[in-house]
């Protein structure tokens, strides 16, 4: 406690004496259990206001657990006497005097209460100094500490556990701002702190608080409700006393804020006003939604104490309207209060209940010469460490304060109130206490089956001020020539807001500079920073949405797709020269080309070789044969037969081949020739950073920043406000490139197609969008809105720029209509693969023919001389093959028709029956094994007809 109040309550106490106070008697009343004279009373103070709901149950309460905790333990040493005093709970003083009359003139070993937190400040600190336990369950502000207040118990629930379960709550129907309404005191004040950090962590916002006096008239609160009204929250979180609670609900109700669309939810001090007041407090709250810490009805004990107590009550008071109910929270917690106190009491071990004198002075205050309890320390070490299930549920006290870990929330419909889910620890808000099912609320405020989106816009709102940019340039986007401003961002904006399920009004105020009103006043990050500084409501325009400025506004979606890329004038490349037939390939290409000709035609010759006459003959018309064959397949006009399986495969693959190739070569070719090679001359940023040349952008963006990260010096940068104003810049070489997001870029492309391209990689930023303050709830329903016309096509009837798609390729660098060997690796591979292949199976045809000579070993031929053996062999016909069979079966057939003829064969020449005499196929009786034709040294003479026509019988057979 302050000391200046302190001093108060001591001037206070010096000027009415304390005798006056004990001789009272309507002011001091007493219970006392006392039946034996063998028993030891233990004196204990309550102090209560009887006058209100909670007093009256309570002391009620308490009497009741004092008759029932003896007569069920007869044997006990120790009797508790209660000595209540009965004073004003919003009188902190009253409560002051009558702390000390109970402790001075009593000696209480304990007392239980105040009922406000208010009163508990300065009862708390005379309890430490007289070290007498205070022991409270009504008074729940957070900023009374049992950590910091040594002789300080609550029984009850601090108002800090509830700040999560209303989080919670609100974060369950995802609700995004939450306005608290409290009484102004110290009981309404102490759990903001603690609701404003529980709504944060679940992502709500308090934009406003509500304190109301509790002095307060109806007039006051209705001046309170309708500046409420104005503000687009429509959830409440309700913390105050009973009393004031139903005045604002009544006043809420005339104001027509119990009505579809609001949220009222009220604190467990609250919540028991239906069961208080009845039919009164259900006719002003229906649909309301409160918590409490939850009881559990299966207990015995307590459906026993609420028949005895009803029953007491109806004898008591015979006129009373309704029976109150004494399930509220505070009557449990007193009952339970007394029974907890009682047990500790019968196991304190000292047996001196008098105030030891030992540190007080002569001479001293009335408060002063209070002394100091001798058991004071002992007995809340043992109410600490008392453990029982009572009518509340389970009393555990942990660090002096009630543990409860579920609460209940109810629903006011009709003339009761409805449990209708739990929260716990283990599973937040749920329908059912063990698991995770939603909660269903019977009735909102309204009759609404449905929950409320927890704002509104207000009907008898202002209207909105939005900014807009000025522009000199780019006006397709906003033009604020105009009254009201056009262009495709203000379209956009009035589509959407005309799509809202509500009415919003609105105005556009151009952010002009104060001295020309054809420019801005600033820069557009000026511009959304005045949305923070709360001159404007929102800002509409070609405003880019990125992270700076997302530390001041929240945007809603963008409208449209947009990143940063490069504008280059663009020029025609190719030169036509006489040269030109060779540039549609690259000189890979060619060079892979060439080589895979010479080693196509070298691996047809191989195989056709042994097999076909015309690969064969002098080595000069040979190496002649290869390069005319297989270069004659460019235009497919090869006349050599091709006799071998393995070279019809080969050729097959490569002609597909130099079919592909060829018809490559000639689009290629033609569009050099006829259409004009349109490049660009800076191909990407990274190369411009690097250069000396200058770049321009648009004025008043956010591009300085970028292209400074991206190494661009700042005397290199030069900003420009309009198309035309970058047309005049690329063209006279001012700068190289202008570095623009792509909408603006779509502009200035539309207006000089052809001239300049869009060219290099896309920088991504995330479009334009609309800036509201943070914490705006319009921004989900504008983006709500952005995405519903997005999706039905009506953002595609607003257009910016014509729309001429060939204007706006975008170049990735790569201009050249050259082919690479990179697109033909592929085709190259196959055909290597393949022919490849068929020599591999041709050699091993082979040798499989000659394998004797391979693997012989009794020739005494050297492995050298095998190969060459080998070779000698290759190098000659095979005449096995068709080919040769058919050759000789027609040389057979000239032959016989010679005989039939009158003509001998000494008249028919050597080359009309062999053939050519320098033709290598040979005689029948060459031997094959020799290289020469003659035998011996000696020439032979000419076989005679029998000699042949054997030979030929022989071969046949063979």
């Amino acid at each position: 406690m302050g000391k200046p109040r302190y001093h108060l309550i001591l001037l206070l106490f010096i000027l009415f004496s304390s005798p006056r106070i004990g001789q009272n008697k309507a002011y001091a009343q007493g219970i006392n259990s006392n039946k034996s004279g063998n028993t030891t009373t233990f004196d204990v103070g309550v102090i209560l206001d009887n006058s209100t709901w909670i007093g009256n149950i309570s002391w009620g309460c308490m009497s009741m657990a004092l008759e029932d905790f003896y007569n069920s333990r007869s044997n006990f040493n120790k009797r508790i006497s209660l000595h209540l005093r009965d004073v004003n709970k919003d009188d902190p003083v009253s409560s002051a005097f009558a702390a000390v009359d109970l402790l001075k003139n009593v000696q209480v070993q304990a007392i239980i209460g105040p009922q406000t937190s208010q009163q508990a400040k300065f009862i708390i600190e005379l309890g430490n100094n007289s070290q007498v336990p205070i022991i409270s369950f009504t008074a729940k502000s957070p900023s009374l500490s049992s950590m910091q207040s040594p002789f300080f118990i609550r029984t009850g629930i601090s108002d800090t556990s509830q700040a999560k379960v209303l989080a919670s709550l609100v974060q369950h129907f995802r609700w995004k701002q939450v306005v608290p309404i409290y009484a102004d005191t110290d009981f309404g004040n102490g759990i903001i702190p603690h609701l404003i950090d529980a709504f944060a962590e679940v992502d709500a916002r308090v934009p406003y608080r509500s304190p109301i006096p509790i002095s307060a008239s109806d007039a006051d609160i209705g001046k309170e409700l309708e500046k409420l009204k104005e503000m687009q929250t429509r959830v409440f979180i309700v913390h105050m006393e009973y009393s004031l609670g139903f005045k604002l609900f009544s006043n809420a109700k005339k104001a027509g804020m119990m009505d579809k669309g609001y949220v009222w939810i009220t604190t467990y001090g609250l919540t028991d006003i239906v069961d208080l007041m009845g039919p009164s407090a259900t006719n002003v709250m229906q649909g309301v939604l409160g918590i409490k810490p939850y009881i559990t009805e299966n207990n015995k004990k307590l459906q026993d104490f609420k028949a005895r107590w009803r029953k007491r009550f109806e004898l008591e008071n015979p006129f009373a309207d309704q029976v109150t109910d004494p399930s509220i929270v505070f009557g449990l917690w007193a009952y339970d209060t007394v029974w907890a106190l009682a047990k500790a009491a019968e196991n304190v071990s000292a047996t001196n209940y008098t105030f030891s004198m030992n540190n007080v002075r002569n001479n001293t205050t009335d408060l002063e010469s209070i002394g100091q309890s001798q058991i004071g320390s002992e007995l809340t070490q043992k109410i600490s460490n008392t453990k029982f299930y009572g009518i509340s549920g389970k009393f555990h006290l942990v660090d002096r304060q009630l543990e409860t870990n579920n609460f209940e929330i109810v629903n006011v419909v009709g003339n009761k109130r409805l449990r209708i889910g739990f929260w716990t620890q283990a599973y937040g808000v749920s329908q059912r206490l063990n698991s995770t099912v939603d909660v269903k609320v019977h009735r909102w405020p309204g009759g609404s089956p449905d929950a409320p989106k927890g704002w509104e816009w207000p009907t008898n709102g202002r209207t909105l001020r939005i900014g807009v940019p000025v522009k000199p340039g780019f006006q397709e986007f906003v033009n604020v020539s105009h009254s009201p401003p056009t262009g495709y961002c203000i379209d956009v904006f009035n589509l959407v807001m005309g799509s809202l399920p509500y009415n919003v009004a609105y105005n556009y105020t151009p952010f002009a500079d104060p001295k020309d009103s054809n420019r801005m006043n600033g820069t557009y990050d000026d511009l959304v920073h005045q949305v923070f500084l709360k001159n404007f409501d929102a800002v509409v325009g070609d405003i880019t949405v990125i992270a700076n400025r997302s530390r001041y506004v929240d945007f809603t979606l963008p409208y449209t797709v947009s990143g940063v890329c490069m504008v280059v004038p663009v020029k025609d490349e190719h030169r036509k020269n006489a040269w030109t037939f060779a540039e549609p390939l690259s000189t890979d290409l060619w060079i892979a080309s060439g080589v895979f000709f010479i080693f196509t035609g070298i691996v047809v010759w191989i195989l056709e070789h042994r097999v076909n006459k015309e690969f064969r003959g002098p080595p000069a018309n040979q190496i002649g044969t290869i390069f005319y064959f297989i270069f004659s397949t460019l235009v497919f006009s090869h006349r050599e037969k091709i006799v071998s399986n393995l070279s019809r495969v080969v050729l097959i693959v490569w002609v597909f081949v130099v079919l592909i190739l060829q018809q490559s070569y000639t689009a290629s070719l033609s569009s050099m020739l006829t259409v004009q090679q349109l490049q660009p001359t800076i191909t990407d940023l990274s190369e411009l950073a690097r250069s000396a040349s200058k770049v321009g952008y648009l004025n008043d963006s956010f591009m300085p920043g970028l292209l400074k990260g991206l190494n661009f010096n700042e005397s290199r940068l030069i900003a420009f406000n309009s198309p035309d104003e970058y047309d005049e810049a690329l063209s006279n070489g001012t700068v190289a490139a202008i570095v623009d997001e792509i909408p603006y870029i779509k502009v200035f492309l539309s207006k000089h197609c052809g001239k300049y391209t869009m060219v290099g990689p896309t920088y991504k930023t995330d479009g334009f969008g609309f800036a509201f303050p943070i914490g705006s709830p319009m921004v989900a329903d504008v983006s709500r809105a952005i995405l519903n016309i997005s999706e039905s096509g009506e953002m595609d009837n607003i257009k910016y720029v014509p729309v001429n798609e060939d204007c706006f390729v975008q170049k990735d660098g790569s201009y050249s209509s050259r082919i690479t060997f990179k697109s033909f690796w592929g085709l190259f591979l196959i055909t290597g693969v393949t022919s490849i292949l068929a020599f591999l199976i041709h050699i091993a045809m082979f040798l499989h023919q000659h394998w004797d000579i391979v693997i012989g070993s009794d020739s005494g031929l050297s492995r050298g001389q095998k190969l060459v053996l080998l070779k000698k062999i290759y190098d000659k016909p095979d005449l096995s093959s068709d080919a040769f069979k058919e050759n000789e079966e027609q040389k057979m057939g000239v032959v016989e028709m010679q005989m039939q003829s009158p003509m001998s064969i000494s008249q028919l020449g050597n080359e009309d029956v062999f053939g050519h005499e320098d033709d290598d196929i040979g005689t029948p009786f060459e031997d094959e094994g020799t290289p020469g034709r003659e035998i011996g040294g000696q020439t032979p003479d000419p076989p005679s007809f029998a000699d042949m026509l054997n030979h030929r019988r022989g071969y046949d057979s063979s």
